[in-house]
């Protein structure tokens, strides 16, 4: 039986759109390699070597696509982050903005139990700069919270409310998964889901309490929106409403 042949991955003798497409195409290939080799393995599995041959490619080729096996680590923790964005499901105007919240904290929490060696890698190797999934992730994390603000509903400012969400999110599932099998308990998840839920929202829409900074949160939710103040006034005031949200 003839060997396998193996891409070097490179395309040089196409032209500049075929050269590209096909280092695209063959990228793609060593990060779904890594991927398997990461899930069935885990993250020891993850070999220059291992990813190469999985790719049909010779190891040389990693570093022209990836620069080092950092590099190559990168762009499977953006590739895991590419994956759970398409799994998030927005309503930009939800019925109910604390189930809302609930249910975007299970989806996160899901993910990461159903991709557990990738989720590890997505939130525990340091990588070199945020992926834009990333990136877009936490953008519709933050418009979740700025409903919630905008409603009334937030008990501490809008930054301090995603810190906590990811900080949960990420304790949830590693915590889960350093336990044994039989030792995982499904009350876990839940309890800090709703200890996530009390630490970011109120009972009650703020607007209705005596307190200001509940809706001192709310009206700088709903500033940028806003047509009737000059920038230099809105800065002002954003500043007067922050100053009062803090001694919430």
């Amino acid at each position: 039986m003839p060997a396998r042949s193996r891409d070097t991955g490179g395309a040089d003798t196409a032209g500049p759109p075929a050269a590209t497409a096909g280092r695209e195409k063959t990228r793609q290939r060593v990060i779904e390699a890594a991927v398997d080799l990461l899930t069935r393995g885990g993250r020891d599995a993850v070999t220059t070597r291992a990813v190469a041959d999985a790719a049909g490619l010779q190891p040389p080729a990693i570093y022209r696509l990836f620069g080092d096996k950092d590099g190559l680590l990168d762009a499977v923790a953006e590739h895991g982050f590419a994956t759970f964005l398409a799994t998030k499901k927005v309503d930009p105007d939800p019925q109910d903005h604390i189930e809302d919240l609930r249910s975007g904290w299970d989806v996160a929490v899901e993910f990461g139990l159903a991709n557990p060696a990738l989720f590890t890698l997505m939130y525990t190797e340091p990588t070199r700069a945020p992926s834009a999934a990333f990136r877009a992730g936490m953008e519709i994390l933050r418009a979740r919270i700025r409903r919630l603000a905008a409603g009334g509903w937030l008990r501490v400012d809008e930054e301090l409310a995603a810190q906590i969400i990811h900080a949960t999110v990420r304790g949830a599932v590693l915590t889960w998964l350093s336990q044994p099998e039989d030792r995982r308990a499904p009350a876990l998840l839940t309890t800090l889901r709703e200890s996530m839920v009390a630490a970011v929202t109120t009972r009650q829409p703020a607007v209705r309490d005596a307190g200001p900074a509940g809706a001192a949160r709310a009206l700088v939710a709903t500033l940028p929106e806003q047509t009737t103040l000059s920038s230099a006034e809105q800065l002002l005031l954003t500043e007067w409403l922050n100053r009062l949200a803090a001694d919430g």
